[in-house]
């Protein structure tokens, strides 16, 4: 048994091995290419600087703030690093910051010749996002030991894919939906495999989570079909449009793919589920029969399906939450409501994924079902 456990261990570091050498090739590859410039950020950076002395301040005597906040800055990073300059803070909600003495921000700085003309992009904000990831990869390692340690380098993977391998082929013209169920399916085959191990368990669920994905991706389009939703309906179009006139990106398609990518987690954690539970029946009673597992699996699936579902409509109604306080502030008619593009969109999205959760339960339970019973046998 030892000498069994010992060659799985193994082949499962062999082939988790390959699959990062695959990705660090492919990624190395697709990411050899230059981004056309959208923008002139010639003589302009970003950079830390904190917050010297206070020259003028826009605090009026009803507490709001009007006008640009003035101040001196002394720059942390860059070519003027240490240098004390003038600058303005704006007093918007979406650029600038209400300074203080001391305070870290981040700067604009522009330099023509001589000259630098600074302006304070927002609070530097580094620090709080750092501290706070090393809390959830802690409260995960902490929590969860071997398996929480795992789930973190899992997390990481997935990033990796999406941001080095996924959005860069999407840029260079490849077509979101089959680029995204690719992904989806590397995503869960190291997921699982590297949390799970290699065994009928981590197959059964690898394959309900591909199906649940891919079940997602065709129903979000079937929908946007029948209801005449493409994905240049979406609020950022002018942007994207804008973006595609520099390069090959296939704006059609990015909305279903977002379908996909964001339904992929729930679908996996019941795919997982569900074939662990199986494993386990099948592990404690061996006699239980094929149909016997399959329909233990489908009873724990029905008690995930409402929380799945909930929790991918939930997550897209968060995601939106600002349009629809618009739209109910506004009172708007339901005929007007159910018929606007944005609200289309995001019952597509919540229904998609939902399915793509429920289809996942049967699925699963089928295959982990016939993969015990197959071994047993």
């Amino acid at each position: 048994m030892q000498k069994r456990i010992d060659k799985k261990e193994i082949l499962k570091v062999v082939i988790l091995v390959l699959i990062m050498v695959c990705i660090s090739i492919t990624v190395f590859i697709i990411n050899d290419f230059e981004k056309e410039p959208l923008t002139s950020n010639e003589g302009q950076s970003y950079e830390k600087a904190s917050v010297v002395e206070i020259t003028k301040d826009n605090l009026q005597e009803d507490g709001n703030r009007y006008g640009n906040q003035e101040m001196i800055l002394e720059l942390k990073t860059g070519e003027h690093k240490g240098e004390k300059v003038n600058a303005t803070s704006p007093s918007g909600t979406l650029f600038g910051a209400d300074c203080v003495v001391g305070m870290k921000v981040i700067a604009i700085v522009s330099a023509t010749g001589d000259t630098l003309v600074t302006t304070v992009y927002s609070q530097d904000r580094t620090l709080p996002i750092i501290l706070f990831v090393l809390i959830l990869i802690l409260a995960i390692c902490l929590i969860g030991g071997k398996k929480g340690a795992k789930a973190v380098i899992s997390l990481a993977f997935t990033l990796i894919a999406i941001f080095f391998i996924l959005f860069p082929l999407l840029y260079q013209g490849a077509s979101p939906v089959m680029v995204t169920v690719m992904i989806s399916a590397l995503v869960s085959v190291f997921t699982i495999l590297f949390v799970g191990g290699i065994n009928n368990k981590s197959f059964a669920a690898i394959v309900g989570t591909v199906a649940g994905v891919i079940a997602a991706g065709v129903s979000a389009y079937i929908f946007g079909n029948v209801a005449g939703i493409s994905g240049y309906n979406v609020s950022d179009i002018e942007n994207l449009n804008y973006v595609a006139q520099y390069c090959d990106l296939q704006i059609g398609g990015l909305l279903f793919a977002g379908i996909i990518i964001s339904s992929l987690g729930a679908v996996m954690d019941v795919g997982m589920s569900i074939a662990s539970t199986i494993h386990e029946i099948s592990e404690k009673k061996p006699e239980a029969t094929a149909k016997e597992l399959f329909l233990s699996g489908i009873h724990v699936g029905k008690d995930m399906m409402g929380t799945m579902s909930n929790t991918l409509i939930l997550a897209f109604v968060g995601g939106s939450i600002t349009t629809l306080m618009l739209n109910y502030s506004y009172n708007l008619s339901g005929n007007q409501l159910l018929n606007s593009y944005n609200i289309g969109i995001e019952i597509m999205q919540g229904v998609a994924g939902s399915l793509g959760v429920v289809l996942t339960v049967p699925i699963t339970a089928l295959i982990s079902a016939k993969v015990c019973k197959k071994t047993k046998g």
